[in-house]
């Protein structure tokens, strides 16, 4: 029985990966979840956080990270769809940029606004947080 699977990791603006894959963690509300070939199918939103996915290259396990945003997976007859908003390696992260931006949200929220001006905010702010941790989690491993 094959161990892999097809992954498709799309992003709003881009495809960010596409092949096959030997295993996949996923932030979810309910905490990760793991993915592996054969699996039940099976839809969920993702949240922002780090994806993790395995595949092998010529015999070799290759491990790689992703600050993802807001979407949701399908698991379907051994193929699997990632949609989120946004998909980053750890290495393509401009922490400082990411800073940025967590203060320009942080101090929007700081001032009075109406309930989308401030849902947005918090979108903006946890997008670099996340974006912050997964870069200081594995920006350096890769």
């Amino acid at each position: 029985m094959p161990t892999a699977f097809s992954l498709h990791i799309l992003a709003a603006d881009k495809p960010f990966y596409e092949g096959e894959c030997t295993s996949l963690v996923i932030p979810t509300p309910t905490g990760q979840y793991g993915i592996m070939a054969h699996h039940e199918n099976y839809v969920t939103a993702v949240v922002p956080g780090e994806l993790d996915f395995e595949y092998e290259e010529s015999g070799i396990k290759v491990r790689m990270s992703a600050a993802v945003s807001g979407g949701m997976v399908k698991v379907e007859n051994n193929e699997v769809l990632v949609l989120v908003e946004t998909a980053e390696y750890p290495e393509s992260i401009d922490e400082m940029m990411a800073r940025r931006d967590a203060e320009a949200a942080r101090e929007e929220l700081s001032h009075k606004q109406s309930h989308r001006e401030y849902v947005a905010a918090q979108a903006r702010l946890a997008r670099a947080m996340n974006r912050l941790k997964v870069k200081q989690h594995r920006g350096e491993q890769h």
